[in-house]
């Protein structure tokens, strides 16, 4: 390990060594901003015009332009919905040139300007089961409640799986919740959604960028092995003060922002601004007057969620973020069970732009706390409260389109877990987990191909197990319009849920770490460790149908070599309460993009198979949904598109669910040697089938939703949005409870109305 630890080291100042060369060529460099509000704007087109090369501004806006001979060189910079700013720079020999560049926004927004500014983006990047979302492909669906939500779209994409509108939970390409990891800002974030299922912890008025891996993700991320969701929010306005309120049937929101200290005329000063944001639900309150025909005793969800965040710019670009999330739900049924959670954290995270390098050096240090409980009538209680730091270092160095980056990560984690079984016997856990991440990537761009290898290391203390988990993504520009691509790569983590993935409903969402210990095998071979394990290929195609249209093909394949679960066949106390586990999951999407002038059209369909092996049936998980199909809509018209109309309708084969075969009296169990077995009383035991061998009918729901845009002033906008959940009101079933055999269908139709005031 101390070889592989010092090779490392080895090659890393290689590296830095090796890039210090470039600096023998001139060098223009800089950072793109919003001229309205003064925040950065990613993804924006850098071109030389001379010599017709380019590149792409990063997520924070930025870019470098190397090896550059002396002399004049015109830049021009575009980026959809703002004007053109092309700028001419004298370069001397040697020198470096940092600057800021401005972009105002256009009066007059060109035609299917989106689709072709990501179609430049998609020839530098591998991005390989990757989609990157903004909030403006967020506020084009229907909005649920009124208030777009990140949660909503989500349910859109390829490979993502949906369980249900009330406790559900997102699978993506097989992945279980557990399995996938959310970061807001560089910090984990342990659970993202709501427990009604249609809203998210995250306001989409302050998202800058979401970026979901569903496989193949690159050595950037460990700790999980399925998916990656990289949220990152924005800067609060540089330039004036504002802010936006919604208020509407399901809820309510307020977003403040603006400069604690201005930069002036656009000079190179150094600015810092401000960003505060709190939604809430009331649902369970309005819903006993509005919506008595779906529960006469109202929808028991509430959910209150705060995000602060102050963020501080030096005159070169570099700058530091402070932020803070407090998020909590709770659901409430009378006479069955109270469930509730609360997570906060708070870090800091900073940019830093050498003036002599085109290096970028990248850090994160925070801290979070999880907090859930669950209180049944007929169960015991149960608790789970995960809290731990986190702290990361990464370096990037650019020459052209072509991007070496390196980074640590250290990562510490305190799990309690808080469960007594119907035995009486004490089945929690208290851990304390730490871990080390190092990784190099290297981005390459040779003519038309890309390749992008990686490797992570990854130390998992409580293990003793040191992991190397090489990745690969490659791209092939075989046209302009056709591109071929791959990715792959081997992953590992140590957290687990505290419930089985073979529940259908269970708003519990606790944590674990795997057992220190295991006497399992799996395939017959002795394990050394209980991490679990998965290997991800990914297999697509690109094409840039006419000008305005993009379709994205991909086939995968997950394998999970080896899972920890509850373990099903515990009978006794002293019965192993985990068991080891292979799955496999695989299929294939289809994904399709029309953006032209005022229409916008979206449509995907997703193929999967998700298996499971616990050493003695082969068996499908409850979310092995065969086939899914998304289409989605949006259409501005009216005076300067005042009206939007937005449409999204899901089609998805039923749940697969393990079916009831019969029930018979049970008596109670013995607790004591002193119990007498005649006095016990008896209850229902249920006889089940073989698992998940029955299967739900179908799910389809359509949603529409108006928009009527007001405008007051120049700064000041008015909405008012009306919106229908479920249109045809049709019954989609959820589950069927074993006992009364009653089915439970999820939401029927829901309006609702919101209005809100942007200034």
């Amino acid at each position: 390990m101390k070889s592989i630890f010092f090779s490392l080291i080895l090659i890393i100042i290689f590296f830095i060594t090796h890039v210090s060369v470039f600096a023998q060529n001139g060098t223009i460099k800089g950072i793109v901003y919003d001229k309205t509000d003064g925040t950065p704007i990613p993804y924006s087109s850098i071109f030389l015009v001379h010599s017709g090369t380019g590149v792409v501004t990063d997520d924070n806006g930025y870019f470098a332009l190397t090896k550059l001979n002396e002399g004049i060189h015109k830049i021009k910079i575009t980026y959809m919905g703002y004007d053109s700013l092309i700028v001419d720079i004298d370069l001397k020999k040697g020198e470096v040139i940092n600057k800021k560049f401005y972009l105002e926004k256009a009066s007059l927004e060109i035609e299917g300007v989106e689709i072709i500014a990501q179609k430049e983006v998609m020839k530098t990047e591998t991005y390989v089961s990757v989609q990157r979302v903004n909030a403006k492909q967020i506020t084009q669906l229907p909005s649920i409640g009124g208030i777009p939500d990140l949660a909503q779209y989500l349910q859109i994409l390829p490979g993502v799986v949906f369980t249900g509108d009330q406790g559900g939970q997102l699978y993506i390409r097989g992945g279980t919740p557990i399995q996938n990891k959310v970061l807001l800002d560089g910090l984990a974030v342990f659970n993202p959604f709501h427990s009604i299922g249609l809203f998210s912890v995250f306001d989409t008025d302050i998202l800058k960028s979401a970026d979901v891996y569903s496989a193949g993700f690159g050595s950037e991320y460990g700790g999980r092995i399925s998916s990656v969701m990289d949220i990152r929010t924005r800067d609060g306005n540089r330039n004036r003060f504002s802010g936006k309120f919604d208020i509407g049937t399901f809820g309510s929101k307020m977003l403040l922002e603006g400069p604690i200290a201005k930069e002036k005329n656009n000079k190179k000063e150094n600015s810092a601004s401000f960003l505060l944001s709190v939604k809430g639900s009331y649902l369970e309150q309005t819903s006993k007057f509005l919506y008595r025909y779906a529960n006469e005793n109202g929808l028991p969800y509430n959910y209150l969620d705060g995000y602060g965040k102050i963020a501080v710019q030096t005159t070169n670009g570099s700058r530091i973020n402070l932020f803070g999330f407090s998020f909590n739900d709770g659901v409430n049924y009378p006479d069955i069970a109270t469930y509730k959670w609360n997570a906060w954290g708070a870090g800091a995270n900073f940019l830093i732009l050498p003036s002599v390098s085109n290096m970028i050096m990248e850090g994160v240090v925070a801290y979070s706390d999880y907090k859930i409980g669950l209180s049944e009538a007929v169960a015991p209680e149960r608790s789970s409260h995960v809290n731990g730091y986190t702290f990361n270092m990464n370096f990037s160095y650019i020459k052209g389109k072509n991007v070496f980056k390196y980074g640590v990560e250290f990562i510490g984690t305190w799990v309690d877990y808080d469960f007594t079984n119907f035995y009486g016997t004490d089945c929690g856990q208290e851990t304390f987990n730490s871990e080390l991440g190092l990784y190099l990537k290297y981005k390459w761009v040779y003519k038309k191909i890309i390749i992008e290898p990686g490797i992570r290391f990854h130390y998992y203390a409580s293990q003793s197990f040191f992991s190397p988990e090489p990745r690969l993504a490659f791209k092939y520009n075989i046209t302009d319009n056709i591109r071929l691509k791959f990715a792959g790569g081997l992953y590992t983590q140590n957290l687990m849920s505290a419930t089985s993935d073979r529940d259908v409903v269970n708003l519990f969402y606790g944590m674990l770490t795997v057992p220190e210990v295991f006497s399992s095998e799996v395939n017959e071979k002795k394990v050394k460790n209980s991490l679990q394990k998965s290997q991800h290929l990914v297999l697509g195609l690109e094409f840039d149908v006419l000008k305005y249209i993009g379709i994205n093909i991909e086939s995968y394949f997950k394998n999970f070599s080896q899972l920890t679960n509850i373990n099903r066949y515990q009978v006794f106390e002293w019965d192993d309460e985990f068991i080891l586990e292979t799955g496999k999951a695989y299929g294939g999407d289809v994904s399709l993009r029309f953006d032209y002038k005022k229409l916008n059209v979206y449509a995907s369909y997703s193929l999967n198979w998700v298996t499971r092996n616990d050493g003695i049936i082969v068996y499908r998980t409850h979310f092995d949904r065969r086939h899914n199909i998304n289409i989605t809509t949006s259409y501005s018209f009216g005076k300067k598109d005042a009206w939007q109309i937005d449409m999204r309708w899901n089609y998805g084969t039923g749940f697969p669910f393990t079916k009831t075969k019969g029930i018979y009296p049970r008596s109670e169990s013995i607790t004591s040697i002193n119990s007498n077995f005649n006095n016990n009383n008896e209850v229902l035991g249920i006889i089940l089938d073989d698992i998940n061998t029955g299967q739900l009918p179908d799910y389809h729901r359509l949603d529409i939703s108006i928009k009527r845009r007001f405008i007051v002033s120049e700064r000041v906008k008015m909405e008012l949005i009306l919106g229908v959940t479920n249109a045809y009101n049709y019954y989609n079933i959820f589950y069927v409870h074993r006992l009364t055999n009653e089915k439970i269908y999820q939401l029927p139709i829901l309006w609702s109305v919101n209005y809100n005031v942007k200034f």
